[in-house]
């Protein structure tokens, strides 16, 4: 008789002993295939894995009882039925809710096509993937494992979504907020550490006026309280020979990317366009440090994104595409193209006729001034990151200065609590670990 083939489909980040009585009971039925889902299904509905595929599917071909594992490139279950066409499929009863009920319900009415069979594992007590996550958080992460992760969050979502953080405060509404849209969690991918927030924050102008080293303070205080991806703002990226050391400083803290402009001179806000003087770099110059800065990286992981300020200067479309041609040549790991118009036509052109030639390098925008633009038409636009930039400081600061009005108008502290503060209780449960 031929033996019977029975499909369990698994993300198999931490394996935990529900995993294992799972595989026990499809053992029991026949040969057990297990489509172990890829970055890209796993990220389509909760946060990537903390191990990469490879790495998942190495640890599930040794398990006892697995015969087989083969790739399950999207949440629905249904490519690889109609390949394997199996007589079961195992998996624990919890996803008969959530968002996985519906992904259950096609299961169910593909295999009735050949008489198929889903069997539903109770519940394991005592063991929860969330909470064996949460204790991951807890334990914090490593400058390797955190740097690595953009790369892959690039590879495996449609956008990657960042979020302005200028403090550790910051940092840990970035990590930890997340909300449900069409039954599908949403938070955000990782933090960008932005020189406008950080010089703003400190009191200073935004003109490179904040030195590396007082930078890299604040930014320590957001990679010892988080876990996601950083994208540092590197402005101008200073001096080549400057430029050299800065690399070096990010890639050993675990930093994800820095992201340099093509301009030179005194910085002035990119916002302020045509109204301040911009002047760009030579094109020969800024490929040479894009150049000087591959050659000083010492891992893979780390990217070196070029800004192009062509729009912001007040040139076109086609000193753009040339800027951004010459420095992909030059080794660049992503384009990010910044304007100033509120239309966003600019960067959407932009992104079509780049994607003409250049298919595979990252594009990456930051939609301040364009903010009507919905994440949806942004990946339709070829977009693989978008950074929201400074909107946490600039939420923060009405949110203070009507605090402080109002404690001066009513000459106490009560209706200020009572209209604009979040309880003390809650802000001391929000910082890890806190005892008073």
């Amino acid at each position: 008789m031929k033996e019977k083939i029975v499909y369990v489909g698994m993300s198999a980040d931490l394996v935990h002993t529900g995993h294992l009585n799972i595989i026990r009971e499809a053992k029991n039925l026949g040969k057990v295939i297990v489509g172990v889902l890829t970055d890209e299904a796993i990220a389509s509905y909760k946060r990537l894995p903390f191990l990469d595929y490879e790495q998942r599917s190495e640890i599930v071909i040794n398990l006892k009882g697995v015969d087989e594992v083969i790739p399950q490139t999207t949440l629905d279950y249904v490519p690889n039925l109609e390949k394997l066409r199996p007589d079961y499929v195992v998996h624990g009863d919890d996803w008969k809710e959530g968002v996985q009920k519906q992904v259950r319900q096609k299961v169910v009415d593909k295999l009735s096509e050949w008489g198929g069979i889903v069997v539903d594992i109770p519940y394991t007590v005592g063991v929860s993937s969330t909470k064996f996550n949460q204790y991951l958080k807890e334990i914090g992460t490593t400058p390797d494992f955190r740097r690595a992760r953009l790369r892959r969050l690039i590879d495996a979502k449609d956008i990657v979504r960042i979020c302005e953080s200028h403090s550790g405060l910051t940092g840990l509404i970035v990590e930890n907020e997340s909300v449900e849209v069409n039954g599908v969690k949403r938070e955000f991918d990782g933090m960008w550490c932005s020189s406008l927030t950080d010089s703003t924050s400190k009191g200073k102008p935004d003109i490179e006026a904040v030195d590396l080293t007082t930078r890299l303070h604040a930014l320590n205080d957001s990679l010892e309280c988080t876990t996601k991806p950083i994208i540092y703002d590197g402005d101008t990226g200073g001096k080549l020979e400057h430029f050299v050391f800065t690399v070096r400083t990010l890639e050993r803290l675990g930093v994800s990317a820095v992201i340099i402009e093509d301009k030179i001179g005194l910085k002035q806000n990119s916002l302020f366009g045509t109204d301040a003087v911009q002047t760009q770099d030579s094109i020969e110059n800024f490929c040479q440090k894009i150049k000087a800065g591959k050659r000083a990286q010492i891992t893979q992981d780390f990217m070196i994104i070029s800004r192009i300020e062509s729009f912001i200067a007040g040139k076109g479309l086609e000193d753009a595409l040339e800027r951004a041609y010459a420095y992909v040549g030059a080794g660049t790991d992503g384009i990010m193209i910044h304007s100033k118009e509120k239309n966003g036509e600019d960067i959407k052109e932009f992104c079509q006729e780049f994607r003409k030639k250049c298919n595979a390098i990252p594009i990456v925008v930051v939609p301040t001034t364009f903010n009507h633009i919905r994440e949806e038409e942004l990946i339709k636009w070829g977009v693989n990151i978008v950074i929201y930039a400074n909107h946490l400081l600039r939420s923060a600061y009405p949110a203070m200065v009507n605090t402080a009005k109002s404690i001066l108008t009513n000459g106490r502290s009560y209706e200020a609590s009572r209209d604009y503060c979040m309880p003390i209780k809650q802000i001391l449960n929000l910082i890890p670990n806190s005892d008073s």
